[in-house]
């Protein structure tokens, strides 16, 4: 079930490690990364529920999910092959845009995927089985440039604006476990039909109410809850957006802003097709499923939502704030930089894979204690070892915050979706998995606002920085924790 799991994060690594890297070599400034980024979260908050909602409405010879993984895994692997040949930077971060939807679109079911087919007990191990797969894909795609240069001798410099060879091999390569690893899980496993699941729905015995489902009346109040929600939206996006241009700031701390005002108009939108029409339509079952939330799944949304603030910076500054900070080099043609960001490379390659270790000591630890005790003791190990990299300054010294990071990135894979299964119903699995995606990629989209102005101007061009914040953006995900629900 999870082995494709390896393929999607192979791809996802070789985004991560290399993305800035490759921007930077065609001309991107180091300000700027954050706003070039933004692909990543915004294509997950579009299409993850999107994918979610029809996912759970879908069956067809292939099941319910599989269709998702291998069209998501064709259309991905296309854009790893395209991404290294990029000749311009507006290039790249279309590709990027096109990557990292394809990746969702693959990645999404795979979350319901094991919620569908374990019970409770086995999710903790059905997830942590996850965390295993993508350790092994993520670091043999995040040293690949490294063991190209110094294994196979193939150079990771190149001329101005061009992306070095170890780079693109390694994406060649990419693409090719990903659509591999793909079709393993979609030929070698089966899935429960509709009925089925809806048997397993039938036998919970904790009274949990379904939602509406298309074409039933609407329930009192879904309307309002949806107009009232989204006039709130307008208005903080109105109120937020006025000193921003007052101040007249730089263009990437408006998203926020725009982002709730977008979000507002989609809340009333959807109160309006129920009024309307009396009934629920798809866009509208999206929108009242994010309102009707569980509890568990609103008090993990706040966790997460610190935990995937703390990752997108280190995916955007890890570079540049290891070569300016360590190796003292800002010229992406010099050798020395490149040294630096192979060395990234490595350091991503050693947290993905302590994540193939800590994930079994996550089911001892989750049976020993519990499961929100393991996720706290994950997150303060990656929030302090975030914080540590500011006072290394040799490269060697790197390993050891970085495996404190593999731990906590173990715990972010496995244990939210350990816990969040149990609170939700099986007919909901999938739009309420892509729901639960806003709160990974609203905080992306925070970071992307924020992180470059504040670089800019707060923090002296020094990328470092904002790795400190994001470690200690962590800390306070671990201390949340504590004050979730969890119900099986």
């Amino acid at each position: 079930m999870s082995f494709g799991f390896m393929g999607i994060q192979f791809g996802f690594a070789l985004q991560n490690a290399n993305v800035s890297r490759i921007f930077q070599t065609l001309g991107a400034e180091v300000g700027n990364l954050a706003l070039y980024w933004l692909a990543a979260p915004v294509t997950g908050l579009l299409i993850q529920p999107v994918i979610g909602h029809f996912s759970d409405k879908t069956w067809t010879k292939l099941g319910r999910r599989r269709p998702y993984f291998l069209f998501g895994a064709i259309a991905a692997s296309m854009a790893l092959i395209l991404m290294p040949n990029s000749s311009e930077l507006w290039m790249a971060v279309g590709l990027l845009w096109i990557m990292d939807a394809s990746i969702n679109v693959s990645m999404e079911p795979f979350r319901a995927f094991v919620g569908d087919m374990l019970p409770s007990e086995q999710r903790t191990m059905g997830f942590s089985m996850q965390s295993f797969f993508i350790g092994i894909g993520a670091i043999v795609a995040s040293v690949l440039p490294w063991v190209m240069t110094n294994w196979l001798q193939i150079p990771n410099t190149a001329p101005e604006n061009e992306i070095p060879p170890s780079v693109r091999y390694s994406f060649f390569i990419g693409a090719a476990v990903f659509i591999l690893a793909i079709l393993w899980t979609v030929l070698r496993t089966k899935e429960y039909p509709p009925e089925v699941l809806a048997s397993f729905e039938e036998d919970k015995k904790d009274g949990m109410n379904k939602t509406t489902e298309k074409g039933t009346a609407v329930k009192a109040g879904k309307a309002s809850v949806c107009f009232r929600s989204g006039i709130i939206l307008l208005l903080l996006g109105i109120i937020t957006l006025i000193p921003l241009q007052y101040l007249k700031t730089e263009k990437e701390v408006y998203i926020l802003s725009i982002g709730l005002i977008v979000f507002g108009f989609f809340e009333i939108a959807g109160g309006l097709f129920q009024k309307l029409q009396n009934r629920v339509n798809g866009f509208a079952e999206i929108v009242n499923d994010l309102n009707s939330m569980p509890k568990t799944m609103r008090q993990l949304a706040v966790v997460q939502f610190f935990s995937w603030f703390a990752l997108f910076a280190m995916w955007i500054y890890t570079t540049p704030a290891v070569t300016d900070h360590i190796y003292g080099a800002t010229d992406t043609t010099s050798q020395l930089y490149q040294d630096g960001a192979d060395w990234v490379g490595i350091c991503f390659g050693i947290y993905n894979g302590m994540t193939i270790l800590f994930a079994f000591l996550l089911i001892l630890l989750a049976r020993l204690t519990s499961r929100k005790i393991t996720h706290m003791i994950a997150l303060l190990t990656g929030g302090i070892s975030f914080i540590s990299i500011f006072f290394i300054s040799s490269p060697g010294l790197l390993v050891v915050p970085f495996v404190g990071i593999g731990l906590a990135w173990a715990g972010i894979l496995a244990m939210p979706y350990a816990i969040l299964t149990g609170s939700l119903p099986a007919n909901k699995m999938g739009i309420y998995m892509g729901i639960f995606n806003f709160f990974i990629v609203i905080p992306q989209i925070l970071a992307a606002s924020i992180l470059g102005a504040l670089v800019k101007h707060l923090f002296g061009g020094h990328a470092i920085y904002a790795l400190v914040l994001g470690g200690i953006s962590m800390i306070l995900a671990g201390i949340i924790t504590l004050f979730v629900e969890d119900k099986s």
